[in-house]
């Protein structure tokens, strides 16, 4: 099992940069795909993006490519996601997720494990 901590919400102005981090618990986070999640008000929870186990293979929407970056760090259990010239309609609560399937990497319901979650305001 894997318990997941997410951090670095916080205020910022539209165009500024924000970098979030995710603590994982566990031994085996090396066996994990990662994603990364975001729920705006009155939305449903949508894909932003996803790191396979090894950190060489990253997937994004189309819609923030260029924009986030995904990242990971095995030895410290850890998983980033930078995200720049951010907007206010970047505006939700990001979740940090963990798969230990093999499933669509895009899918909500391939990822079995979720963070509390981390607030994201971006003020235009």
């Amino acid at each position: 099992q894997v318990q997941l901590v997410e951090s670095g919400g916080g205020l910022v102005q539209a165009g500024g940069s924000l970098r979030l981090s995710c603590a994982a618990s566990g031994r085996t986070f090396s066996r994990y795909r990662m994603g990364w999640f975001r729920q705006a008000p009155l939305k449903e929870r949508e894909f932003v993006a996803a790191i396979d186990w090894s950190g060489n293979y990253s997937y994004y929407p189309d819609s923030l490519l260029g924009r986030f970056v995904v990242s990971r760090d095995n030895g410290k259990n850890m998983v980033h996601l930078q995200m720049n010239s951010l907007k206010p309609e970047d505006t939700a609560v990001y979740y940090c997720a963990a798969s230990s399937t093999s499933g669509a990497v895009r899918a909500l319901s391939a990822f079995e494990y979720w963070g509390q979650g981390t607030q994201v305001t971006v003020s235009s």
